[in-house]
């Protein structure tokens, strides 16, 4: 039996599990959109942990725990008659041809940027013309990964930088501003400024392929294993971090650096 084969048994089986378990699992039965959403939200960042890891074999199990929940949405809403596990996968089916015409048509592009540009317009097209190119944007996104996504989408249409180094003065206008409000001690001018400082250093790392909420995490987990080096240094020193001074600190975390 060929991949293929073997992935449609299983899918079935799964399909057949799910029904089973909302006919006789009573944690199963009781289950609604409402209370999926806050554990799949949780599948999701657990998925988001694997990748981030390499964890190849977290991100199948992941994968397979995100699949069920997508199984379990369907199924609720094949019980509501308002939609199939068929349904979902007609829809994208038919998004993904429509809306990649270089490869399931005659349309020729060059590269991956073209491929965006004509993802973004073909979307407009389904609208009968209109849709509001940053519609798509989930409001509940968090902030870094709001941004970035906001940032490629109007890159699809065009609304980009020509080239990508030109970004750098516009980083460097959003400090220069930051450090006028702080100076002028305006705290909502500063909240402002700062947030547009990130959102001009989010809009460089797209430009360089870089992932900043990646980029960010690992600073963060960076971060978290030198200061439990520091800590934990002075533990076998007995001495507690609140008695030393910066400069006793910044020697041990100059060896946690080392470490690295």
């Amino acid at each position: 039996m060929n991949d293929k084969n073997t992935s449609l048994e299983e899918f079935s089986r799964l399909l057949s599990i799910m029904d089973e378990l909302r006919e006789k699992c009573p944690w199963d039965k009781k289950q609604t959109n409402e209370s999926l959403r806050k554990l799949t939200i949780e599948e999701t960042y657990e998925l988001a942990e694997a990748v981030l890891t390499g964890d190849d074999e977290g991100i199948r199990n992941e994968l397979g725990d995100l699949l069920m929940h997508i199984v379990f949405y369907s199924k609720i809403g094949s019980e509501k008659g308002a939609f199939t596990i068929a349904d979902v996968l007609k829809g994208i089916n038919s998004k993904l041809t429509y809306r990649h015409p270089h490869v399931f048509g005659d349309v020729t592009v060059t590269g991956a940027s073209e491929v965006e540009e004509n993802w973004e317009k073909l979307k407009i097209k389904e609208d009968n013309g209109y849709k509001p190119v940053l519609s798509g944007v989930p409001a509940s996104l968090p902030a870094i990964i709001k941004a970035n996504r906001i940032q490629e989408k109007v890159r699809g249409v065009g609304f980009d930088w020509e080239k990508r180094e030109q970004v750098w003065d516009k980083v460097l206008e959003e400090i220069t501003e930051l450090q006028r409000e702080i100076e002028n001690r305006d705290k909502n001018a500063i909240e402002s400024e700062l947030g547009d400082v990130l959102f001009s250093i989010i809009n460089a790392s797209r430009l360089y392929g870089i992932d900043p909420e990646a980029a960010l995490e690992k600073t963060n987990r960076k971060f978290i294993k030198r200061f439990n080096y520091l800590e934990k240094e002075t533990l076998k020193k007995g001495i507690s971090l609140h008695n030393m001074s910066l400069d006793e600190m910044n020697v041990i975390w100059e060896e946690a650096k080392k470490e690295d």
